[in-house]
């Protein structure tokens, strides 16, 4: 061998070894993102048999998170989960029947350790019409249990697998039709713990995104019916958290306090959209995408696919309310996708020092809508009043008119017209309705002065959101005028054409 060959496989053999160290990362390289040294698949995941006495796993509802296991060893784990058909409320005076696991949106949280022995019993409650199974996404095994969990009502099934990944994963009903069974409420999330555990964090918390599909629009009153067709479209009507429109916010807001780390469990069930997971004002320090074992860190947004999850932590610096959105906007502040972080404690100006304004994130989700309420209901008994439909209107007007006509409406000067003492909003009452649907563009005069701005058409609004909206502005700041009734609002509706870019 010549000296020009011998050095040439000399320099061949030393760069094959840097490119084979250079992709080998060791467990405590932060760019590896686990602490664990190798999680080797479902391979390694085999701790041998059972030990001690079976457990029956504990199962919460959502948002709550059943406690850390703290075991050694793996365990012969019993979980036992009910299939429920139950009518709920999707939205304010807007209900549904979900299909369930464990009689919620999303089902019941599974936490199990890698290696153990999971003995799963599946109960359809006698009342369904339906049969039901489950398909784990944390189980190796065709169909992730679904051939095996095929459950008539008033009937049970068994099986067992043995949990041979770590991870958090999604479980879903997988009968036919199945795209349907999702769509109404059948999912839910189980963690695989390491065998060593997770870190402690002070709260942990599982939140899980579905979209929904319903016959009538966006809060369209009363009990609203599967659509098969908006779904096979992917036109969800709803896009939520936890099941309903404001599950996460108000009281149910998620709490903690500054100082404090949190952890949440994010799910997105699906049936079609991707979830762009976004908690406004804060960013994480940590996100294990996709479930697995590597994490990412300081992530602003997580994608969450159909049929997936992700672990997500940071820790508080500041109070206030943080907001969690799926951050395809629309979906958050026109299908649903809103909930909330309340956290407490003294506020550090060096951090932040600007005044927290929930309003312009959480429109009528900010406050109640116990009006609301009452107001379907009278009007149901066919007893409505106009007092109840201003203190509805008031509640709705504050989520969707409020930030440029203001609380107060007085409008902004030489942008957006005032409400108050409007000459122009009381004048013609069909031309209100009219301005409601169909937006307004160009120059218009109000109390003398003129305004040339946009108000695009809030035509997704229902008839009896519009009608009770324009009672109470014309019922207050100074206008006196007449109650707007839902049947005038659908009458306009119906004979007016609609502007291009108006919903339907």
């Amino acid at each position: 061998m010549n000296i020009g060959t011998s050095t040439l496989l000399s320099f061949l053999l030393v760069l094959l070894l840097s490119m084979t160290t250079g992709c080998t990362r060791s467990s405590d390289d932060p760019a590896a993102g686990s602490a664990v040294t190798d999680t080797g698949g479902s391979a390694s995941g085999d701790f041998g048999p059972p030990q001690g006495e079976p457990i029956k796993a504990v199962l919460t509802s959502p948002p709550d998170v059943p406690p850390p296991l703290n075991r050694s060893h793996p365990a012969k784990v019993i979980v036992e989960l009910e299939v429920r058909e139950l009518e709920k409320e999707i939205s304010e005076g807007v209900t549904y029947t979900f299909w369930t696991f464990g009689g919620t949106v999303p089902g019941s949280f599974i936490r199990i350790r890698q290696g153990d022995t999971v003995e799963f019993h599946l109960l359809n409650h006698p009342d369904s019409k339906m049969p039901h199974n489950i398909d784990l996404h944390g189980v190796t095994g065709p169909g992730g249990g679904a051939s095996s969990t095929f459950t008539a009502p008033g009937h049970r099934s068994q099986f067992t697998f043995k949990a041979l990944n770590q991870g958090l994963f999604v479980y879903h009903c997988a009968t036919a039709p199945v795209g349907m069974h999702v769509a109404n409420g059948m999912y839910g999330l189980i963690l695989v713990e390491p065998p060593e555990g997770l870190t402690p964090v002070d709260h942990e918390y599982y939140v899980m995104q579905g979209d929904f599909y319903t016959v009538g629009k966006y809060r369209e009153k009363g009990l609203q019916s599967f659509d098969m067709q908006k779904a096979i479209d992917e036109n969800p009507t709803y896009v939520l958290f936890n099941g309903s429109e404001g599950a996460l916010v108000g009281d149910k807001a998620l709490q903690a306090k500054t100082g404090e780390t949190v952890r949440l469990y994010v799910g997105n069930g699906g049936p079609n959209l991707v979830s762009s997971f976004h908690v406004i004002g804060e960013i994480f320090d940590k996100v294990w995408f996709e479930g697995g074992t590597r994490f990412q860190e300081n992530v602003q947004t997580t994608l969450i696919p159909s049929g997936g999850a992700a672990i997500a932590e940071f820790r508080l610096e500041v109070p206030g309310s943080y907001i969690l959105v799926d951050h395809s906007i629309f979906r958050a502040f026109n299908k649903g996708a809103l909930a909330m972080l309340k956290a407490d404690g003294p506020e550090n100006k060096l951090i932040y020092s600007g005044k927290e304004v929930d309003a312009d994130y959480l429109g009528d989700k900010a406050g109640s809508l116990t009006a609301v309420s009452e107001a379907v209901m009278a009007r149901a008994q066919g007893r409505l009043t106009k007092e109840q439909q201003i203190s509805a209107g008031k509640a709705q007007y504050t989520g969707t008119c409020s930030v440029c006509h203001q609380g107060n409406g007085q409008g902004l000067p030489g942008v957006f017209p005032p409400l108050a003492k409007s000459d122009f909003l009381m004048a013609n009452k069909r031309r209100a309705i009219e301005t409601v649907l169909n937006g307004l563009s160009g120059a218009v005069t109000v109390n003398g002065k003129q305004y040339n701005s946009v108000m695009p058409p809030m035509s997704q609004l229902t008839d009896d959101e519009v009608a009770n909206i324009l009672t109470y502005a014309m019922s207050s700041w100074g206008n006196q005028g007449a109650a707007v009734s839902k049947e005038e609002v659908t009458q306009v509706r119906a004979t007016t054409k609609r502007a291009e870019g108006a919903a339907e």
